[in-house]
C-alpha cells in the first residue's frame, strides 16, 4: 500500500496535493500495490470525489477532537498510528509547508530518514530519487531504504494527471490515541492576511517588478496591466527591500514559488534565488533596460526597453485586443 497525505480547502485539493497524489498513484502501480489516501477531518463530498479522480481505492480520515486546529506532532503522532494500523510501503506528502512538517515530525517518531522534494521515485532496494536541493537550484540523485518511505513532493514541479478511470474511495475514520502532549504545539488561531486579488501561488497570470521599477508609486502601471489580464502582481526581493511591496509579494528562494501560465518580469535582473522562485512558469516575458541581465537570457521573450513605456504600451495593446 502507498500512503497519500492529502491537503484540502472546503470544497477542493489545492494542487500541490492532486501532484502528490498523482505521484503516489504511479507509485503505485509501480509496486502493484493499492493507493489510500488519509485526510485530517472529513472532507466535503467534491474533495472526495477528486481523491477518487486521482485514483484513490479508499480514504481514512484522521478524527479526535484535539485535532480541530493545526497541531503538528498530534497530525504526525495520528500518522503514526495509522501506519502502525495499515504497514504502508511508502507516505507521499505534497511538499508543502506542513506536508514538509507533518512528515518531518514522522520521521523523527519512527527514526527513519525523509526524502523532502522528490521529482521522481524509482522503487526498488533501495529507492532511486531525484529530487530538488538548494531552493530548486541543483538536482540530486539519490537513494532511500527504509522500512517505510516517506517522501514529498516537489510542488509545481510534477505533474497532476487525474487516473484514467476515476475511483468511489471507500471512507472509514481512524481515532488515534492522543495525549495532552501531543497537542501542547498547535494553531489556536487564524488571521486574514490583508491581501486582496488572487494569491500569488494560484494566479495564472503574474507581473512582477524590481528595482528598475523606481518607486512604490510606480508598480501602479503593473497593477493596471495585472488587472487587465486577471492575474495579480509581484515582486523581487530589492522591491521588497525597498520598502515598495510587501514580503507577501516576493517571489524567490526566501518568497513564494509561482507557476502561472506566463510570467512578466519587469526591472528584474534574474538573480538566482529570484529564478528558483518562478522556475515555474510555463512562459517568461522580460522587460530590461541591459540585454545582458541574467533574466533576459532566461525568458522566452525579452524586450530591451524602459519598463515605464514598454508596460503602458503592452497594456494598450491588451486593451485594444479585447
Amino acid at each position: 500500500m502507498v500512503l497519500a497525505f492529502v491537503q484540502y480547502d472546503d470544497t477542493e485539493v489545492p494542487e500541490e496535493s492532486q501532484q502528490s497524489l498523482t505521484v503516489a498513484r504511479t507509485l503505485a502501480a509501480d509496486i502493484g500495490a493499492d493507493l489510500t489516501a488519509v485526510t485530517f477531518g472529513t472532507p466535503s463530498e467534491p474533495v472526495i470525489e477528486t481523491i477518487g479522480d486521482y485514483g484513490a481505492e479508499s480514504l481514512r480520515t484522521v478524527e479526535h477532537g484535539a485535532l480541530d486546529g493545526y497541531a503538528p506532532p498530534a497530525w504526525a503522532t495520528s500518522l503514526n498510528q495509522l501506519v502502525d494500523d495499515l504497514d504502508p510501503e511508502a507516505v507521499v506528502a505534497p511538499g508543502t509547508d506542513r506536508g514538509h512538517e507533518v512528515l518531518s515530525h514522522l520521521a523523527a517518531q519512527r527514526d527513519l530518514p525523509m526524502a523532502a522534494n522528490c521529482l521522481e521515485i524509482e522503487p526498488g532496494e533501495p529507492y532511486r530519487l531525484k529530487r530538488q536541493r538548494w531552493g530548486g537550484s541543483l538536482y540530486e540523485h539519490a537513494e532511500l531504504t527504509a522500512d517505510t518511505k516517506l517522501l514529498t513532493t516537489t510542488p509545481h514541479e510534477v505533474p497532476n494527471r487525474p487516473a484514467e478511470s476515476a475511483t468511489d474511495p471507500a471512507v472509514e475514520a481512524f481515532e488515534p490515541s492522543l495525549a495532552d502532549a501531543d497537542v501542547v504545539v498547535r494553531v489556536d488561531h487564524f488571521e486574514e492576511a490583508d491581501i486582496e486579488g488572487v494569491p500569488l501561488g494560484e494566479a495564472r497570470v503574474v507581473v512582477g517588478g524590481g528595482r528598475g521599477v523606481g518607486s512604490s508609486e510606480d508598480f501602479d502601471i503593473l497593477e493596471e496591466l495585472a488587472d487587465l489580464l486577471g492575474g495579480t502582481v509581484g515582486s523581487s526581493r530589492a522591491a521588497v527591500n525597498e520598502g515598495w511591496r510587501p514580503h507577501d509579494d516576493q517571489i524567490g528562494l526566501t518568497g513564494a514559488k509561482i507557476s502561472p501560465d506566463i510570467y512578466i518580469a519587469a526591472g528584474i535582473s534574474g538573480a538566482v534565488q529570484h529564478m528558483v522562485g518562478c522556475k515555474g512558469a510555463e512562459h517568461l516575458l522580460a522587460i530590461n533596460t541591459d540585454p545582458e541581465a541574467a533574466i533576459m537570457q532566461k525568458a522566452d521573450w525579452a524586450i530591451v526597453g524602459d519598463l515605464h513605456e514598454v508596460v503602458p504600451a503592452i497594456t494598450e495593446a491588451v486593451r485594444d485586443a479585447q
